[in-house]
């Protein structure tokens, strides 16, 4: 499976007032606690890789852990990878069983995101601590073929809500997070 996603900064009130003109299906608020590991095998960083636990909280209470390995860029005009995910039962687990492999935290991103529905892409406005206020439109594709199509759709998804898709940071969070 593919993520195909862009991301641009963004006032968000201006683009949550947008959403609700546009009559986007609203989602929920969720914190989002990522916790980024270093492979001891090779520099994920030199690799364009990733390697993290996801710690969701939804503002019903409840709770949800997911294991994510994210590959490198596919192209030079978003921030569409390759992503394999699964859900886990218990990040304290997860978290010593990485650590007895050699996997060593570097970094936790924490983010209040606000996740929207709107024709076919998942569009979220995301408060992140210690880097600022940007929108994601993403949605998943399962073949290469799909791509720029997925990636064309989502540009034009900013579009109608008011923002520049020439704008748009292909850094993830954590790569702002330790530029800043």
């Amino acid at each position: 499976m593919y993520e195909v996603e862009v991301k641009v900064p963004a006032d968000l009130e201006a683009v949550r007032n947008r959403l609700a003109e546009l009559e986007a299906m609203p989602r929920g608020v969720v914190v989002q606690i990522d916790t980024y590991y270093d492979a001891p095998h090779r520099s994920f960083p030199e690799t364009d890789e990733a390697l993290r636990i996801r710690e969701e909280r939804p503002a019903d209470g409840s709770e949800e852990t997911r294991l994510t390995y994210k590959g490198p860029l596919v192209d030079d005009e978003s921030k569409t990878r390759e992503e394999v995910e699964t859900l886990v039962d218990d990040a304290d687990e997860l978290n010593e069983l990485l650590a007895k492999l050699g996997f060593e935290p570097a970094a936790t991103v924490r983010k209040e995101r606000d996740c929207f529905e709107f024709d076919g892409y998942t569009i979220t406005l995301d408060e992140v601590d210690g880097v600022g206020e940007y929108v994601e439109v993403e949605t998943d594709v399962q073949c290469e073929a799909e791509l720029e199509d997925a990636r064309e759709g989502a540009y034009d998804v900013l579009e109608r809500l008011g923002l520049d898709p020439t704008d748009q940071i292909r850094t993830s969070y954590l790569g702002l997070l330790l530029d800043s």
